[in-house]
C-alpha cells in the first residue's frame, strides 16, 4: 500500500498557529495518511491521543543548534528533525527513546561554533534516542558545506522545504543533496511543508511511503529503508534498474523527466513532452561508471517529484 504523509509539522505547543488537534484534522481533510508533528525543541507522542487505524502519528521533535553572534543575531543554524524509527532502530540504540513532552536542546554557541561538531553531536543524540534523523533546509539555515555535509547520523536530507520556499525562495536543496552524493554519501531525500500556519505553507510537499500497513513500525520502517518518493503533485509509478543496465523512470503525465548520475561530466538524461502532449517514461542505458542515479520529474504546473538513489555500485551496462 503507498501512503501519504508529512514530516514536518508545527503546532501550538511550539511557534504553529493550530493546535495538534486541529493540524491533525486539517491533514486528514486533505487525504493525508501520516504525519509527524515535529515541534521546536519539544518531543511530542500524540499516536494515542489523535491518531486512529486511518491516521497515523509519528512521535518527533525539530532540535536545533544555532550560532549567534555578539548582537543576538542567529547567523546559522542547524535544524534536524528526530523521528521516532522501528523497534529494531529503538533496541539498538543506547539510549531509552524520549518520553512525550521531554525537551531537546535548544543547542546554542555565542561568537563561534565548529559547526560541523555541532551538527554531528545533535544528530548522534538524536540517533541515540532510536530516531530516524533529518537533516533540514540547509539553504534557509545559511549553512556552508563545511558546516554540515559530512554530518554522521543523519538519514534523510530535506530536498523541498515547502515553508521557506513560500517565506523566501531557499526551500530547494537538491544541489546539496547531489554533493553528498556524489562523495560517496548514500543520502535519502525528502520533500516536507515545515508547516506553521497552516495555510499558506501546508500541502505544499510530501513523501508517498510504500508501506505493509498504516502502523509506526511499518511506516517508519519503510522510511528507513527508502521506500519511498518525495513529491509537490507528481506520481512515481516504476523506477528500477534491470539486469542489463536499462535505468527506467515511469510517472504521471508530465511535461519533463531527468535522470541524474554522477560518474563523469555531463551524466544525466532529460526527455522533454512535445507542444501540447506529455511524457510518462523515461529510458536510458548506462555507460558503466555511474555510481547513482535519481529520477525527477517536473509537470506543467512546475511541481516536482524526486525519487530515492539507486546505487549502481560499479554496474556495467550488459556486454561490458
Amino acid at each position: 500500500m503507498w501512503y501519504k504523509g508529512n514530516l514536518h509539522t508545527h503546532t501550538t505547543d511550539s511557534d504553529g498557529d493550530w493546535a495538534p488537534e486541529e493540524v491533525v484534522r486539517r491533514y486528514k481533510a486533505r487525504g493525508y495518511d501520516f504525519l509527524a508533528i515535529s515541534d521546536h525543541h519539544l518531543y511530542t507522542d500524540y499516536h494515542s491521543q489523535y491518531g486512529d487505524e486511518h491516521f497515523l502519528i509519528l512521535p518527533a521533535v525539530e532540535a536545533a543548534a544555532s550560532l549567534i553572534d555578539g548582537g543576538g543575531i542567529f547567523r546559522k543554524v542547524h535544524h534536524m528533525n528526530g523521528i521516532l524509527g522501528p523497534k529494531a532502530l529503538v533496541d539498538a540504540a543506547p539510549l531509552p527513546p524520549l518520553r512525550h513532552g521531554e525537551r531537546v536542546g535548544p543547542f546554542r554557541y555565542h561568537g563561534s561554533w565548529d559547526g560541523l561538531q555541532a551538527a554531528a553531536d545533535m544528530a548522534k543524540y538524536l540517533k541515540d534516542r532510536g530516531m530516524i534523523v533529518t537533516y533540514n533546509h540547509p539553504i534557509w539555515s545559511r549553512v556552508e558545506g563545511a558546516d554540515f555535509l559530512d554530518t554522521p547520523c543523519v538519514d534523510i536530507l530535506e530536498i523541498l522545504n515547502y515553508g521557506t520556499e513560500q517565506e523566501s525562495c531557499t526551500g530547494f536543496d537538491t544541489t546539496w543533496w547531489d554533493v553528498m552524493l556524489r562523495s560517496g554519501r548514500r543520502m535519502m531525500a525528502d520533500a516536507a511543508d515545515d508547516a506553521h500556519a497552516v495555510s499558506w505553507d501546508a500541502f505544499g510537499g510530501f513523501i508517498m511511503v510504500r508501506a505493509e500497513s498504516l502502523t509506526q513500525e511499518a511506516v517508519s520502517s519503510a522510511i528507513l529503508a527508502g521506500d519511498y518518493y518525495s513529491s509537490e503533485g507528481p506520481e512515481i509509478r516504476e523506477w528500477s534498474v534491470d539486469g542489463d543496465g536499462l535505468v527506467r523512470l515511469v510517472c504521471s503525465p508530465c511535461e519533463r523527466l531527468t535522470l541524474v548520475f554522477d560518474g563523469y561530466v555531463g551524466a544525466g538524461r532529460t526527455r522533454f513532452a512535445e507542444a501540447g502532449e506529455y511524457v510518462e517514461e523515461i529510458t536510458f542505458r548506462l555507460k558503466g561508471g555511474e555510481r547513482y542515479v535519481r529520477g525527477e520529474c517536473r509537470d506543467r504546473q512546475g511541481k516536482r517529484a524526486w525519487t530515492n538513489p539507486i546505487y549502481l555500485d560499479g554496474r556495467q551496462p550488459a556486454g561490458k
